[in-house]
């Protein structure tokens, strides 16, 4: 091979930084490389990491393989002393070209390999320019990075440090060149986004960012959040809701569980009820809003009664797009140390409740039906509609917006007639 290859799992915020690692390794002059950005969220992921890296060792036997990313700064000494890694960059380093200038020789020890450093020392973030994201057709701006909450079961704050926001005038600046470069839609993204602003002068919240980006730059057709923790929410970003078309109407929500007491014990900031005031005041305002959220199965102490109202919560919840976590220990963490439940059982419950999901989104796709919707055609035959919707756009030409009708589905994704030959470029 020749070049920079990179290896991305995770959030969407890996995905930004994979463009910055890509633009970072080959300024540094960089060639025959495999960058592996890792994800510690779940052991799942730490082991699909460690499965890519020997994939890439066995295909690519003379290049350099760089382990970077949350498991890479979590896990560093495990990840040093894997033979077929070169170098291990913590997630400050991997956005540097210095270190890459700077790897290790090959063969050395598993200490030499290391580069990575205290993360919870690192006080700023910095914005980065990428004008182009390869393969997708939406662009991602990193607003903020690192979390100051201690969620019991969350090893991402030791992967990322403490919260820290881009300047207001440097998303802009960002977002201004993406959509120059022809992007429809742009995503703002970080590890805990609805933090935004905090440790900047005057407090701006992400709302006001939001509100700002949409005034600044009109060229902005469809403004997007990544996620959001609706206890968060400010005025500023009700007002968008309200009133702002170009403001998407979906919202991924970190939910994590709908019973209290596991809320609780999770360290959420949130009730079940403040959850579902939440999802009722956004669809008043915008009635075709749909609901993304991520749900935990199986947490310690979990009874089958806690379960259930998790369950629940996500039916009263409405949530369209489901992601179902089974409970993952992870070490170093508070819940690691709680009463466990048998595997068996975790992976069960995670198996019901992705059938509420499937159920949840099928209901949400009947109520698509006969709606006139605007897309946007993705690089795979496939498309999103404003609330983040999928579907069926084979013939379509990419990175077009298109008015559509949808016809119906087929369980999975939407289908749809167009209604004008003339998209909306």
């Amino acid at each position: 091979m020749s070049g920079v290859t990179v290896i991305t799992f995770g959030c969407r915020l890996n995905t930004y930084e994979s463009e910055v690692m890509r633009a970072q390794a080959e300024k540094a002059g960089l060639n025959n490389a495999v960058l592996v950005n890792t994800c510690a969220v779940t052991g799942e992921a730490v082991r699909q990491a460690r499965q890519a890296i020997r994939r890439a060792r066995r295909e690519n036997p003379h290049a350099r393989i760089i382990v970077t990313g949350c498991a890479a700064q979590t896990e560093s000494h495990a990840f040093a002393a894997m033979p077929e890694v070169d170098a291990v960059l913590g997630n400050e380093e991997k956005l540097r070209s210095a270190a890459y200038r700077a790897l290790p020789d090959f063969g050395v020890s598993a200490e030499e390999k290391l580069r990575v450093n205290d993360i919870m020392s690192v006080r700023e973030t910095a914005p980065q320019m990428v004008r182009l994201i390869d393969g997708h057709v939406r662009a991602f701006v990193q607003v903020q990075n690192g979390c100051d909450h201690r969620c019991t079961f969350c090893i991402i704050p030791y992967g990322r440090g403490n919260s820290r926001s881009v300047p207001m005038g440097a998303v802009v600046e960002q977002a201004r060149k993406l959509a120059g470069s022809g992007y429809a839609e742009i995503v703002l993204t970080g590890v805990d986004a609805t933090s935004y602003g905090a440790d900047l002068p005057g407090r701006p919240t992400l709302g006001l960012l939001a509100k700002t980006l949409l005034k600044q730059v009109p060229e902005i057709r469809r403004l997007r959040l990544s996620s959001i923790d609706g206890i968060e929410a400010d005025g500023h970003l009700w007002d968008l809701i309200a009133d702002e078309p170009r403001f998407m109407p979906h919202l991924h929500l970190s939910l994590q569980h709908g019973d209290d007491l596991i809320l609780k014990r999770m360290k959420r900031r949130h009730s079940s009820a403040d959850a579902l005031s939440f999802c009722e005041r956004v669809r008043s305002l915008r009635p075709e809003a749909s609901f993304g959220a991520d749900m935990i199965a199986g947490f310690p102490t979990e009874t089958e009664t806690m379960f259930s109202n998790a369950v629940r919560h996500a039916e009263d919840c409405g949530i369209a797009h489901l992601h179902v976590f089974p409970y993952s220990p992870r070490p170093g963490t508070p819940a690691a140390r709680m009463p466990q439940l048998d595997r068996a059982l975790v992976k069960e419950r995670a198996a019901r409740l992705r059938e509420t999901g499937k159920r949840l989104h099928a209901m949400h796709l009947d109520r698509m039906v006969g709606s006139r919707q605007t897309i946007l055609v993705e690089n795979n035959g496939l498309a999103h509609t404003e609330n983040f919707t999928l579907v069926d756009a084979a013939g379509l030409r990419p990175r077009d917006l298109v008015p559509v009708t949808i016809t119906g589905h087929n369980g999975r994704h939407l289908t749809m007639r167009t209604d004008t030959a003339t998209p909306r470029n």
